[in-house]
C-alpha cells in the first residue's frame, strides 16, 4: 500500500484539481416546439427526429 512520504501543498493540490469542473450541458432547439432540450431525447412536446412520439394533450 502507498504511503505519502512528504506533505502536498495547497498550491500543488489546487493545480491538480484544476481539471475538475463542471460543464454545461449541451443544448438544442426543438425545430417542433423551439425550447431547448439535451441532443438525441425525446422533447417534451413529444417530438423526436421530426416524428411524433407521445401525443401531448
Amino acid at each position: 500500500m502507498a504511503v505519502q512520504q512528504r506533505r502536498n501543498s495547497k498550491t500543488r493540490k489546487a493545480k491538480r484539481r484544476t481539471h475538475y469542473k463542471l460543464a454545461a450541458p449541451t443544448l438544442v432547439k426543438c425545430p417542433a416546439c423551439g425550447e431547448y432540450k439535451v441532443p438525441h431525447k425525446m422533447c417534451e412536446c413529444g417530438v423526436y427526429n421530426g416524428n411524433t412520439i407521445v401525443e401531448k394533450a
